[in-house]
């Protein structure tokens, strides 16, 4: 019988790993820092805050944006997470999710606005996207620990590279689907590529854009659980030592902030786009 050998894929990986990590650790430790005191200054900022003013200036700005119902559920929502104790890892969850969030569409935006420009970009983007939407989510914790150690910055990187994908996608989508007859009265009026881009494609994929972000942040928090296991903090921490400790009491509280927060992330996010739509 005629044996193969094993194709060294496991040792390869970790050699790039061990590598990078030897080579620029540095860089990525200095990074670390950071990010983490700017999370600490974003917590400390909204623990500042009473927590009765903050579901206040919540609930204002739910109202704004979704009116009285959503305004009421936000109210209510938060002050039951208030009641439960569980306070200070909502708003270290939201700090995460909010960075997390931010520095995905930052980099995912851009992306998704060169690949719909040019077709080499999309060509070489998409493939990288389908491979990291059908990768498992524990997988995204391996590369962020050698570089940025246990804690919430390696919880930021996991969350970017798993969120980012939505972002870039409906970013491309919403400027590919800029109606022809727009561009080609654009043309006429002799814009160039950047005037199109800003005075007509960006406008109109706004509310497609949007829903990539609403996803982008779903994602995130969907994360937020899993990277608890390497010392992310915030609800997640709350859930996982639940299971850990075997106190299935403790990770459903943990587990129903998460959905309060989500629900309420979700329906504002979603009315934005509405909003960009009408």
């Amino acid at each position: 019988m005629i044996t193969i050998p094993k194709f060294p894929l496991d040792k390869g990986v970790e050699a790039v790993i061990d590598f990078l990590s030897d080579n620029f650790a540095f860089i990525t430790k200095a990074v670390a820092k950071v990010v983490e005191s700017g999370l600490e200054s974003i917590v400390d900022g909204l623990m500042w805050l009473h927590p009765a003013v903050f579901i206040l200036i919540a609930a204002l700005i739910a109202w704004r944006i979704a009116k009285w119902r959503m305004a009421l559920f936000t109210a209510l929502g938060f002050a039951f997470i208030w009641n439960l104790q569980l306070w200070e890892p909502m708003l270290e969850t939201l700090a995460l999710v909010a960075v997390a969030t931010s520095i995905a569409v930052a980099i995912g935006v851009p992306l998704g606005i060169f690949s719909a420009m040019y077709q080499g970009i999309y060509r070489t983007v998409f493939p990288i996207l389908d491979f990291m939407q059908t990768m498992p989510a524990f997988v995204y914790l391996i590369p962020a620990i050698p570089f940025f150690g246990l804690g919430t910055v390696s919880a930021i990187f996991s969350t970017v590279i798993f969120a980012m994908p939505p972002a870039i996608r409906l970013t491309c989508l919403g400027i590919k689907q800029v109606p022809a007859p727009l561009i080609e009265a654009s043309d006429s009026f002799g814009a160039n590529r950047f005037q199109k881009l800003v005075k007509v494609q960006l406008p109109i994929a706004t509310p497609t854009m949007m829903a990539g972000v609403n996803q982008t942040i779903m994602l995130s928090l969907s994360m937020v659980v899993i990277a608890a296991m390497i010392g992310a903090g915030g609800l997640g921490s709350e859930v996982w030592t639940g299971i850990q400790r075997l106190k299935p009491g403790m990770a459903f509280e943990g587990g129903l902030g998460v959905v309060i927060l989500a629900i309420v992330l979700d329906r504002l996010t979603q009315k934005l786009g509405a909003k960009d739509k009408s």
